[in-house]
């Protein structure tokens, strides 16, 4: 809806910077620590999808494509992907319409050393800085649901990581947040959702129409 009237007969993470869809730029970067397949959930204008991927694959890496007749929000798709995760534990999590060239390597090591049901990527200056992170690195609240300012207030980047044992807190068909579901899960058990700071790198969220011009005219995004 934000990016009308580029995104009427186009959806947003297809759209073109550099001379290639935007969610390649997210490809591109969870290639660069190993992922190894992608789920992309699908729902307006699903079909350009396959015309801009006709082999359903990204330099060599297969994409599997999960249609939403109804859309189902962020924590509502990840419970849709459920069945086309049998054989793994750790989701890594990449809204659409951001791109970025962050370190991933802190995430990963923190969601590994601490192993906690989610694991966000922050930044510590931006726009909205509604992720409290308290002395030991775990959010402890968010968009100030629950009152707990904590030590340090961030921006979080729609980067994340999840295991695969929260959608049990999921219901399926149900149109709901990532954002609620964490909620949820920070006040019902303390240590359950982690936050990395990271500032090193570049950060984009394509949020608006100034935005992705302002991204169509930098010649670095096109050598991200």
């Amino acid at each position: 809806m934000r990016l009308r009237p580029l995104t009427e007969r186009c959806p947003k993470p297809l759209l073109d910077i550099g001379g290639r869809p935007v969610i390649t730029y997210a490809m591109d970067h969870l290639l660069s620590i190993g992922i190894e397949r992608f789920i992309v959930n699908t729902h307006y204008c699903s079909d350009m999808y396959l015309e801009k991927f006709p082999d359903r694959h990204w330099r060599g890496v297969p994409i599997i494509f999960r249609h939403e007749p109804i859309l189902l929000d962020t924590a509502g798709g990840l419970k849709n992907i459920e069945d086309l995760l049998a054989e793994d534990q750790t989701i890594l999590c990449y809204n659409g319409d951001v791109i970025a060239d962050l370190p991933m390597e802190g995430l990963l090591r923190l969601h590994e050393l601490r192993q906690p049901e989610a694991t966000l990527v922050l930044r510590s200056s931006g726009p909205v800085l509604n992720v409290s992170l308290n002395e030991r690195e775990e959010v402890c609240d968010l968009r100030h649901a629950l009152n707990d300012p904590g030590i340090k207030s961030c921006l979080f980047t729609g980067i994340y990581a999840v295991e695969k044992s929260i959608l049990q807190h999921i219901e399926a068909g149900r149109v709901e947040t990532i954002v609620s579901i964490l909620i949820q899960r920070i006040a019902q058990r303390q240590g359950a959702v982690m936050g990395v700071v990271i500032d090193d790198g570049n950060w984009q969220d394509i949020g608006s129409i100034e935005a992705y011009e302002r991204l169509k005219t930098r010649t670095d995004v096109r050598e991200v």
